[in-house]
């Protein structure tokens, strides 16, 4: 590998993204509209490989359609009712919410295609895009300890140029590893849940759904009389291009959450499937991949010194549902803003109150919220507790409408129906830690 150092004509900026995923492209997306001068530096090569259930819920598509992105059907997107809930026996169907604050359908589209459009999107309202573009450190000032930049490597495996980017703002929304955020002495909080999503895909009759699909009862069967149930759920998300999306998620909640295979795990539930959906290993058209869910904040501060986290890198995955790009995208709508704010004061410290906001407005708009998250996280982490509740849970379905609103945290911010109202509240009281 040759590696020449170059410099850049049109390294300067006013912010750095770091990572063209959902948070990332969203984030420059806002920056840029606004008219600042953006660099999304992005470490592959579009399209890429991203391991996700593919499937978006309301809250997602409503940050779509805030990036003007056309999410038509003749534009490739598969649209859902809402979730089938399958446990205990019962099988039970519910629609997404009618609501003002979203709408009443979810998507489905592979994340291959779905951050690349969400990348070019940014790049269409001005943000310049590197593609492979590895950042290998940040840049501070020794004066102030401040991040001023970044160091990379850009270019293909065959010739790499040693660059370095300059701006006096740097968001990282590097994923769960965020090397980024570890270089500048942010490290993952071990006292907030983790999780661990594994996917693969099936040629399936089943690829037109339009319920995404929930099983909430995830066996290890180990064999007769040694059948566990484990914390966590199942998932199928019909692609509508011929294949499911077919994965399960676990937390570390569970006894045997490092111990297990879970690539194992997944192939033992596909094989307790009816044979005619088609989720047998011929049928598999891809690898098994997995990926950590970082949730509940679990990496803090939000903003220190010149750089500001958003979706995986500040652990802002629901620890409700697993659910990370929503949050990804709503975390880099926030962060953009409070960051056009702050470019508008007149002094540095003026500046930089504007910056400290953002992790109160994190905290004030998830924190509460979160909380309860991991409190469920405990609850279910008791293979007893999921037990009883997904056997008579199912059984009422106003409960589970409930259940639905408080999960996928789509509620009415003001007024809506006597569920918002719960929920909204128990969020409020709840401490925003």
């Amino acid at each position: 590998m040759a590696v020449v150092t170059e410099p850049l004509s049109d390294n300067t900026a006013d912010v750095i993204v770091v990572g063209a995923g959902p948070a990332g492209s969203t984030t420059a997306y806002h920056l840029a509209r606004a008219g600042l001068d953006v660099l999304l530096l992005e470490k592959t090569e579009f399209p890429r490989e991203k391991v996700c259930g593919d499937g978006l819920t309301p809250r997602a598509v409503k940050q779509l359609v805030s990036m003007g992105i056309d999410i038509s059907e003749e534009a490739g997107w598969l649209r859902n009712k809402g979730l089938r809930i399958i446990g205990g026996g019962v099988r039970l169907q519910l629609d997404w919410p009618d609501l003002a604050s979203f709408p009443d359908y979810g998507l489905v589209r592979k994340r291959d295609d779905f951050d690349e459009q969400l990348a070019r999107q940014a790049q269409k309202a001005g943000a310049r895009l590197y593609e492979q573009c590895n950042v290998s450190g940040p840049i501070v000032d020794d004066r102030t300890g401040r991040i001023i930049g970044v160091t990379a490597k850009l270019g293909d495996s065959g010739e790499k140029r040693e660059v370095t980017f300059h701006a006096p703002l740097v968001v990282a929304a590097d994923g769960n590893s965020t090397r980024l955020s570890l270089a500048m002495g942010l490290h993952r909080r071990e006292d907030r849940p983790m999780g661990v999503a594994v996917r693969t895909y099936f040629t399936s009759p089943r690829h037109e759904d339009d319920y995404l699909e929930s099983w909430l009862e995830l066996w290890d069967r180990r064999g007769p009389g040694e059948d566990r149930l484990l914390p966590g759920y199942g998932w199928i998300f019909g692609m509508g291009d011929g294949t499911s999306n077919v994965g399960l998620g676990v937390l570390n909640t569970s006894d045997s959450f490092k111990e297990l295979d879970w690539r194992e795990v997944l192939k033992a539930w596909c094989a307790s499937m009816p044979e005619d959906w088609g989720y047998t290993p011929e049928n598999m058209t891809g690898p098994i991949r997995g990926a950590a869910l970082p949730m509940a904040f679990n990496r803090q501060p939000h903003y220190t010194r010149g750089l500001l986290l958003v979706g995986d890198a500040g652990g802002l995955v629901n620890p409700f549902n697993g659910e990370g790009i929503a949050y990804a995208m709503e975390s880099g709508q926030i962060a953009a803003d409070v960051i056009v704010q702050a470019h508008a004061r007149s002094t540095p410290a003026g500046r930089e109150m504007a910056l400290q906001h953002y992790p109160r407005v994190l905290k004030e708009t998830y924190g509460g919220y979160y909380t309860l998250g991991r409190a469920f996280v405990k609850l279910i982490g008791n293979p007893k507790v999921m037990k009883i509740a997904a056997q008579r849970g199912l059984t009422h379905p106003m409960l589970m409408k409930f259940t639905l609103k408080l999960l996928a945290n789509l509620t009415d911010p003001t007024g809506g129906d006597a569920m918002d109202r719960i929920i909204n509240g128990l969020s409020k009281v709840a401490p925003k830690a």
